[in-house]
């Protein structure tokens, strides 16, 4: 491969890559993903990868970070937080870390309770099994636990 060409396109991937970043953190199988269907060789995603990890643009422990606060503020429920960071290529054991960290500014009561008040404000000309389970199903997408949601339920 020419060499001139080879530093063409680690510039162009670095571009491409800086690009995505600015829209939004990524993670690394995210951003390798990218790259990929971009067209860059293997050898020049590589490359680009290593450099973002050395230069720390990419961090996949503080995109999970990021990723969880930011999540919880919406808020949605740590099982559904999980599946969206498994599926970005976050590795299970600092995904279970980081989960440990953020529960412990996190009441999932609280969310559920405050979910639940709006939920009942949305469905309230709605008869009232019907309600419930609407809600029911409301607060389970947004990936919290079935017991959780019970016990919100019915303290409240």
């Amino acid at each position: 491969m020419n060499e001139s060409f080879k530093t063409d396109e680690l510039k162009k991937a670095r571009l491409a890559a800086f690009h995505l970043l600015k829209i939004r953190g990524r993670s690394e199988k995210e951003l390798r993903g990218r790259l990929k269907q971009k067209k860059f060789s293997s050898a020049i995603i590589e490359t680009t990868i290593d450099h973002l990890k050395k230069t720390r643009f990419i961090d996949d422990r503080q995109f999970a970070r990021s990723w969880i606060q930011s999540r919880l503020t919406k808020p949605f429920g740590l099982r559904r937080i999980s599946l969206e960071l498994i599926q970005k290529g976050i590795d299970k054991e600092l995904l279970r870390e980081e989960l440990a960290f953020a529960k412990e500014g996190f009441s999932e009561d609280a969310a559920l309770k405050e979910l639940i008040q709006k939920c009942r404000v949305k469905y309230k000309d709605v008869e009232s099994a019907k309600r419930r389970q609407r809600i029911f199903g409301y607060l389970a997408r947004r990936g919290f636990s079935i017991e959780a949601i019970e016990s919100a339920l019915q303290k409240s």
